[in-house]
């Protein structure tokens, strides 16, 4: 096999989308942080920066970043360009942050319920929200970036399965949503919106990073050597359907005893139901009409059951975790989701399964050893995260055959 070498001219091009990805991340830099960032020279720096501005790629500002020494100013993404509609999208609600060309947010972060009975319903709430934006920004074209919860694939833009919706069918949501409204839509799972939120919005985050989204159902999304893994089939991530106990329950894909239905919020409200009808009049609670959150305010009041039970689930995590890290050696994760609510003892729980890997051990990788804790990216940041798919589409229409050597080099 024939490896290419890497000429001055592509060695320029490196070097220019990696300026673009300093200042996607950290929207303004001067020419200083740029070379402390990237390890070029200023000359080097303020050459590429000419062609970048030249070419509309970045817009500079003479406003001072540091007052200290001489100072040229700052460089950002330009002003002009569309603005970006973010969404989480579930058969139940939708939340939405409108965002402009630098990723940062315009208005207000909302809450919708929907109640979608059928893909038609859906997609039109999803159309109905767009066009409140449409109308409080009239003239200025506004794409659409949709975190969906279940199975996507990316290549078609089609939700292939939605977990909690009335229907079973495939939704071609990019396609009828760019027919009918003229824009650019982008579409992705919803714990890739969360991996892309972390990796864009954390700068301690590592190039091998998990988020795991711990709700009525357990998704995860990893990134590899800075890039969010997908697989080929988009199936990815599915580590809710681990099997954690041969012998039990039956669960939503078909199979039995997947980690879903053991550690999942819907999992514990239906083992709690369970028992408060085998209980009745035991706790002040319907095992009807008993919500995720009537669950947590139950666990904080110190019912013993769901304390039990949330301890259990946190430790049919722990070691499924264990069994992740030693197949992929990835040692920072990151937990979102309404089972985050249980808190540290809920989490020190999963690490003690964890307890250490062996990829832990020595002086040499003491600061690589395996970090889990709560993600720490406030809710709108989470949904800025699904945004971030039209940058990654122009680093890649960029990038070509490229390689990524994941280091910076001189021209």
């Amino acid at each position: 096999m024939q490896i290419a070498g890497l000429n001055n001219q592509r060695v320029r091009q490196h070097n220019r989308r990696t300026i673009m990805a300093l200042i996607w991340r950290y929207k303004r830099l001067s020419k200083s942080q740029l070379a402390q960032h990237t390890g070029l020279s200023i000359p080097a720096i303020s050459k590429i920066l000419d062609e970048l501005v030249a070419d509309n790629k970045l817009a500079h500002s003479s406003e001072n970043l540091s007052t200290r020494g001489m100072n040229s100013g700052h460089y950002q993404i330009p002003d002009e360009g569309p603005l970006i509609l973010c969404m989480n999208v579930s058969p139940t609600s939708i939340e939405s942050q409108l965002i402009d060309g630098r990723m940062s947010p315009l208005g207000d972060f909302t809450w919708t319920e929907v109640n979608a009975r059928t893909p038609e319903a859906l997609l039109q709430a999803i159309e109905g929200l767009w066009q409140q934006q449409r109308k409080r920004w009239p003239g200025q074209r506004i794409n659409l970036a949709l975190g969906i919860h279940g199975q996507v694939d990316t290549a078609t833009g089609v939700s292939q399965i939605m977990p909690q919706a009335p229907w079973k069918k495939p939704i071609e949501i990019k396609y009828l949503l760019e027919e009918k409204l003229g824009i650019t839509v982008m579409v992705d799972n919803d714990c890739v919106m969360l991996a892309l939120a972390e990796k864009w919005q954390n700068p301690a985050n590592r190039d091998d990073f998990c988020v795991i989204n711990v709700d009525y159902g357990i998704g995860s999304s990893f990134v590899i050597n800075g890039q969010v893994y997908r697989g080929t089939l988009n199936g990815s991530g599915q580590i809710g359907h681990t099997i954690f106990d041969r012998d039990g329950v039956a669960c939503a894909c078909g199979r039995y005893g997947c980690l879903e239905t053991v550690a999942s919020l819907s999992a514990l409200k239906k083992q709690a139901r369970l028992w408060l009808k085998s209980q009745p009049g035991s706790l002040s609670l319907d095992p009807d009409t008993l919500t995720s959150l009537q669950l947590l305010d139950a666990w904080r009041q110190g019912d013993v059951n769901i304390q039990r039970w949330a301890d259990e689930a946190a430790n049919a995590i722990g070691l499924t975790l264990y069994n992740l890290l030693n197949v992929l050696n990835i040692n920072q994760i990151w937990f979102y989701g309404r089972s985050c609510a249980f808190g540290e003892r809920w989490l020190q729980t999963i690490n003690r399964q964890i307890g250490f890997t062996p990829f832990d051990q020595g002086d040499a990788v003491r600061n690589r050893q395996t970090e889990i804790a709560f993600g720490g990216l406030t809710r709108q940041q989470q949904i800025i995260g699904i945004g971030y798919l039209f940058v990654e589409d122009a680093r890649r229409q960029a990038d070509g055959n490229l390689p990524h050597s994941g280091k910076f080099t001189s021209p």
